[in-house]
C-alpha cells in the first residue's frame, strides 16, 4: 500500500506579527515594550501591620465605649476610652521606632480618633446624664463632637507649621480624657447622672470649645526616651503609676483637669511676657542671603 507524507499544520503563531507574539524568555503575561526593555513592573501596594494593629486596636475600644453606654455600663465606656488613649499613644511611637509611617497609617489613626475621642465620649456622656436636659443636652454632645471633628481636621493641615512642642488647642484624648473621667469618677462614686446635668453639660461644653481654640497645650513631644535620664526619674515614674492604680478613677480625672486648664495659664504667661501667644507660624521665613 503507498504511503503518503502528511503535511505538518502550520503553527498558531505564524498568524500573528512577530511584535504581538509572547516572549519566551521572560514569565507568562508579561511582555517587552518598543525597544525591548522590561517594563517597569508595578508593586502591589500594602500597609504596615504593626501600627496599624495599634490603631485597630484602639478603634475597637472606641467602638466598645458606644456599645458599653448603650447598655448603661458607663464605667465600662469609660475605661474603655482610656484604653484607646494608651493605645492611640502608642501607635505613632512604634511607627518612628519601626520605621513604618505611611499616609495610610496617618488618616487611619485620624479616623480612630474620631470614633474613640469625638464620637465615644459625646455619646457616653449624653446617655449618662444629657438624655434627660433635651434639646440642650444633645446639642452640647454635638458641640464636643464636632469640636473633635474639627480639632483633628486642623491638626492634620497645620502638622507642618504649628510649633511641635504645644497643641493648638486642647487635643481630643485630653478632651475625651476630661468627659470620660468625670462620668466615670461620679459614676464610681455613686453619682446618678440626672442630679450632675449641669456639671456635665459645662465640662462637655468646655471640652470641646477649647479643642477649637487656639490655646497652647504642652505636647511633651520634645522629651527624648533615648537620652539618658536621671535616677528620681525612674523613682517619680514609679509614685505615678502607684498613684493611678491606687485609685484610677480620681487620679486620672485630677491630672487631665490639671492639663485642661494648663493651656490657659501658658497663654496668659506669654501674653503676660509679651512672647507671641499663637503656635503657628504665619509669615514665611525668608533667607538673610536674599
Amino acid at each position: 500500500m503507498a504511503t503518503f507524507k502528511r503535511r505538518k499544520a502550520k503553527s498558531n503563531g505564524a498568524q500573528f506579527p512577530k511584535a504581538l507574539r509572547p516572549n519566551k524568555n521572560i514569565e507568562r503575561n508579561e511582555y517587552l515594550d518598543d525597544d525591548g526593555a522590561h517594563p517597569p513592573v508595578r508593586r502591589r501596594r500594602g500597609i504596615y501591620l504593626l501600627p496599624n494593629a495599634f490603631t485597630t486596636a484602639a478603634l475597637f475600644c472606641g467602638f466598645y465605649a458606644i456599645v458599653m453606654a448603650m447598655n448603661l455600663r458607663f464605667d465600662q465606656a469609660s475605661i474603655a476610652i482610656f484604653v484607646a488613649m494608651v493605645l492611640d499613644s502608642l501607635d505613632g511611637r512604634v511607627a518612628r521606632l519601626t520605621n513604618t509611617q505611611s499616609e495610610f497609617g496617618a488618616q487611619y489613626d485620624s479616623l480612630s480618633d474620631m470614633v474613640s475621642f469625638g464620637a465615644a465620649p459625646a455619646l457616653v456622656v449624653y446617655e449618662w446624664s444629657l438624655r434627660g436636659m433635651g434639646k440642650l443636652g444633645w446639642l452640647a454632645a454635638f458641640v464636643y463632637c464636632a469640636g473633635g471633628a474639627l480639632r483633628l481636621a486642623r491638626f492634620n493641615t497645620n502638622i507642618a507649621v504649628v510649633d511641635k512642642r504645644y497643641f493648638q488647642g486642647l487635643p481630643s484624648p485630653a478632651a475625651a480624657a476630661l468627659v470620660a473621667g468625670f462620668v466615670w469618677l461620679m459614676d464610681d462614686l455613686g453619682f446618678r447622672g440626672a442630679s450632675l446635668s449641669w456639671a456635665a453639660w459645662a465640662i462637655t461644653l468646655y471640652a470641646g470649645l477649647t479643642m477649637v481654640t487656639n490655646v497652647p497645650f504642652y505636647s511633651f513631644k520634645d522629651i527624648n526616651l533615648r537620652k539618658p535620664m536621671p535616677f528620681i526619674a525612674a523613682f517619680l515614674v514609679v509614685l505615678a503609676l502607684v498613684a493611678i492604680f491606687s485609685d484610677p478613677s480620681k487620679v486620672l480625672f485630677g491630672l487631665f483637669v490639671l492639663y485642661g486648664l494648663s493651656g490657659f495659664g501658658v497663654y496668659f504667661w506669654r501674653w503676660f511676657k509679651g512672647a507671641p501667644v499663637s503656635i503657628v507660624q504665619t509669615e514665611l521665613e525668608h533667607d538673610d542671603k536674599d
